[in-house]
């Protein structure tokens, strides 16, 4: 028991640098580095898509393993390993130029990103569930777009002094004393029973999948394909319908980065006001049309276009979504935010795997932004059948 109470403050800060470290600086910081890494000849166009799946497969699979630890003990006990694999992972990949070396470390970066992404949040909202602040939760998340906005800012700064692995390093050196501090911090909360009252419920609880929670998760699926594919690619569509040397190629992830570190704030707050359920139709829409710019205008602003809009709204469907399911499911805690987060990695591991196939069959990157387009279409669709608990 710590000698103070940390304040909410402090907590969600830990939190929302500990899914900087492992999203922004794990997961993507990959997408403003890949056309710089197919132009150094490091990596051919199809074999980055194959890296990114490598480690959207991680990342599923560090969801699902995280279920089993999903406990007080168990989250004090994994989450230090996963930071120490994210930082192993990131220090190797600038020691290497071997694809199987390359995909097999980004494999293992999604793992670490996958476990601390479901349990770090889990933890933050349970604590913030006991001290009746559970509004507070989507915070967490500002994490995400500082990670976005520091990634894009790494990658340009050091752009004219690294080159290949090299390229990795300051990402991997940022990530170990900012992990550092912050799981120290976390280790240090008195959790909340609730967080472990999935145990002490009997064995006829109720079912994560049910007729009022289904149509979220489809939902929640659609919408894991679509942001995932103009959120790996931006960068590298910049590239090729613009030239390498275009500005809009580290333009387009400044501007994601800039758009998703308000939109944390902005989306709790209009969950809030007007509820969940309806903000996060309204979500899908944007992004909707954010991808369906990038697929329909031309590229200086389409692309500009998707970045704004995309950028400026993923990050709301992962809070309205997990506050909303614990709206609608309340005893489940950690074990439904493993499964929303799991459900979210699997289709997300579909998108990269999808533009590959395409270029076997000449589909062009451009063109494979359609699958995307098709699947918020559906996530729209599912969620206009999700109840509005306001009413």
């Amino acid at each position: 028991m710590p000698s103070q109470p940390l304040s909410i403050t402090k907590v969600v800060s830990a939190g929302a640098l500990l899914l900087l470290v492992v999203h922004g600086l794990g997961r993507f910081v990959y997408t403003p580095l890949m056309p710089r890494l197919v132009a150094d000849g490091q990596l051919l166009l199809s074999q980055a898509a194959d890296i990114a799946s490598w480690n959207y497969l991680g990342y599923l699979l560090g969801a699902l393993l995280a279920i089993r630890w999903a406990t007080p003990s168990g989250i004090r006990r994994v989450t230090p390993w996963a930071l120490a694999l994210h930082c192993l992972t990131l220090l190797c990949l600038t020691q290497t130029d071997s694809l199987l070396w390359i995909s097999t470390l980004r494999l293992g970066n999604g793992i670490s990103n996958g476990i601390v992404f479901v349990l770090v949040p889990a933890l933050v909202l349970e604590w913030l569930a006991g001290e009746g602040r559970i509004r507070a939760s989507g915070l967490i998340y500002l994490g995400v777009g500082l990670g976005l906005l520091l990634s894009s800012a790494l990658v340009s700064l050091s752009d004219e002094l690294l080159a290949g692995a090299a390229r990795w390093w300051p990402a991997a050196l940022l990530s170990i004393p900012l992990g550092w501090w912050s799981w120290l911090t976390l280790s240090r909360i008195s959790i909340s029973p609730s967080l472990t009252a999935p145990k002490g419920i009997p064995a006829g609880r109720q079912s994560l999948f049910d007729r009022h929670s289904q149509p979220l998760f489809y939902a929640y699926a659609g919408a894991g394909l679509g942001y995932i594919l103009p959120m790996t690619f931006l960068p590298m569509l910049a590239s090729l319908q613009l030239g390498a040397s275009s500005p809009m190629v580290s333009q387009s992830w400044l501007i994601v980065a800039l758009a998703a570190l308000p939109s944390t704030w902005l989306w709790n707050r209009l969950g809030s006001q007007f509820g969940d359920r309806n903000v996060l139709i309204v979500n899908y829409v944007l992004q909707l049309f954010g991808v369906l710019a990038a697929i329909l205008l031309p590229a200086q602003w389409g692309i500009m276009l998707c970045s704004l809009l995309v950028g400026g709204s993923f990050l709301g469907a992962v809070l309205l979504t997990q506050r909303l399911a614990r709206s609608l499911q309340p005893t489940q805690g950690p074990r439904l935010s493993a499964a929303l987060i799991a459900l979210y990695g699997g289709t997300q591991l579909i998108g990269p795997w999808l533009v590959r196939q395409g270029f076997d069959y000449g589909i062009s990157l451009q063109a494979s932004l359609w699958f995307g387009a098709a699947a918020l279409l559906a996530s729209f669709i599912c969620m206009l059948k999700v109840a509005d608990l306001r009413h």
